[in-house]
C-alpha cells in the first residue's frame, strides 16, 4: 500500500480507507482518469434461488447497503465531488452501473458541472438468466463517460486506436462483452472473491480509449483490482482506493502478477488530432518531394503537379492537395493526405507516409 501525505500522488499503490476521505487527501488536479465502479444499491430483499431451488450467489455485501435513496445520493455526490477535485483539467470520468444506480448517478454527475461525453451500453454476451421468469432478463449495464466540464476542449481520446480494435470501423456505444467468469473469476476457498468483479476486457477497452502510457488511473472503488491489472499491462499507472482489508490483499496478489507490455508493444495508433500538424508545403521544403514531382490518385485517373508553395496544379485548378483532390473527383472533400500517391520506382506510396516521417522526427528529438 502506498503512503498519503497530500502532496505527492501515490502511484502504482492500493490506499486503505474511505475512498471520500481518502480522495480528499490526494493533490488536486493529479489524475488523468477516474473510472469509478460504485456501490449499484441493488435493494436485495430475500435470497435469490434458481429453479432447482439452489442459492444464487447474488450481490448482498454490506458494502452495497444504504438505508434510502436519500442516504445513497449523498453518498454519491460527495465521492464524485471529491473525484472531480483530483481530477485533472483535462481529465474525464467513467462510472458503471446498473438500472439500480445509474440514473440517480447519471443526475449527480451532471448536477455537479461534470459534462457527458457518451453512455456506453455493456451488452453482456453471457448474462445471468431472470431465474424468477419477473421481468427481462438484464443484459446490460451502462458506463458514463463524462469530461470534468463543459467547457473543456482538451482531453484524451484516442478514436483511431479503437477503430483500429473494431476491425477499421467506428467503435460505437454498445461494446458487447462477456461478464467476467472462467479462469478470469478470482475465487477464494471456492468462492467468488469479489462479488462485482469486472471483465478486464471491459477496463482494457475503456483504457485504450480514453488514456495514453503514463498516464495516472485513480479507482476509487477499487475491489478486486482489474483496473490496477490492466493499467499496469498497458503501461498507466494507477492509484487505487479500498476500504475492505481482504479486497486490497486480493488485488495486490493479482497485479504482481501481471507483466507490463514493452514500451513498443504498448504503442497504438495515435489519433490525427492528437498529433502535430505538418502543412504539404514542409514536405517539399524538406526535399522529401520536389517541385515539379507528379502526384496520381491511387487509380491513377489523375494527375497533379507540385508546386514551390506546396500547392498542387492540374490543367483545370490550382490548390492545396485538398482542394485539388475534392475538385478532380468532383466531391465536396477531400483528404489529400491518402488521396495522392507518388512514384517510387514501381510502386506507388501515399504521401502522408512522409508527413509520418516528419512526426517521427519530431517525436525522437522531443524524447
Amino acid at each position: 500500500m502506498g503512503k498519503r501525505d497530500g502532496q505527492d500522488l501515490p502511484l502504482d499503490s492500493i490506499l486503505e480507507g474511505d475512498c471520500i476521505e481518502v480522495m480528499r487527501g490526494l493533490p488536486e488536479a493529479s489524475v488523468d482518469l477516474i473510472f469509478a465502479d460504485p456501490p449499484y444499491n441493488l435493494q436485495l430483499e430475500q435470497d435469490l434461488r434458481r429453479p432447482d431451488n439452489s442459492k444464487v450467489d447474488a450481490v448482498d455485501d454490506h458494502w452495497d447497503r444504504f438505508d434510502s435513496f436519500e442516504a445513497y445520493d449523498s453518498f454519491t455526490r460527495d465521492w464524485l465531488a471529491a473525484a472531480k477535485r483530483v481530477l485533472k483539467d483535462t481529465g474525464t470520468l467513467w462510472v458503471i452501473g446498473s438500472y439500480h444506480n445509474i440514473f440517480r448517478v447519471g443526475t449527480a454527475v451532471q448536477d455537479l458541472g461534470f459534462w457527458i461525453q457518451n453512455d456506453i451500453i455493456w451488452r453482456k454476451s453471457n448474462p445471468m438468466p431472470n431465474f424468477r421468469g419477473t421481468r427481462c432478463t438484464n443484459a446490460h449495464e451502462t458506463l458514463i463517460w463524462a469530461a470534468k466540464s463543459k467547457a473543456q476542449k482538451s482531453y484524451t481520446f484516442n478514436y483511431q486506436a479503437l477503430k483500429a480494435m473494431n476491425g477499421d470501423l467506428q467503435m460505437r456505444s454498445d461494446w458487447r462483452l462477456p461478464i467476467c467468469s472462467g479462469s478470469e473469476r478470482i475465487r477464494v476457498n471456492g468462492e467468488k472473491g469479489h462479488a462485482t468483479q469486472k471483465p478486464e476486457a471491459l477496463l482494457y477497452r475503456v483504457l485504450m480509449a480514453t488514456t495514453a502510457p503514463g498516464q495516472v488511473v485513480l479507482d476509487p472503488f477499487f475491489g478486486s483490482g482489474t483496473t490496477g491489472a490492466v493499467a499496469k499491462k498497458l503501461r498507466r499507472h494507477y492509484v487505487g482506493i479500498e476500504r475492505e482489508r481482504a479486497y486490497i490483499k486480493i488485488a495486490a496478489e493479482r497485479i504482481g502478477k501481471v507483466s507490463p507490455l514493452s514500451e513498443e508493444d504498448a504503442e497504438f495508433t495515435p489519433s490525427p488530432k492528437s498529433q502535430p500538424r505538418i502543412p504539404f508545403g514542409t514536405v517539399v521544403e524538406r526535399g522529401l518531394i520536389e517541385a515539379g514531382a507528379k502526384l496520381y490518385d491511387p487509380q491513377k485517373r489523375h494527375a497533379a503537379r507540385v508546386r514551390s508553395d506546396g500547392t498542387l496544379s492540374t490543367h483545370e485548378t490550382t490548390g492545396s492537395i485538398h482542394q485539388v483532390g475534392a475538385h478532380v473527383q468532383r466531391a465536396p472533400a477531400c483528404n489529400g493526405w491518402t488521396f495522392w500517391h507518388f512514384k517510387k520506382g514501381n510502386s506507388y506510396i501515399p504521401i502522408d507516409t512522409l508527413r509520418q516521417r516528419i512526426r517521427t522526427e519530431m517525436a525522437a528529438r522531443a524524447g
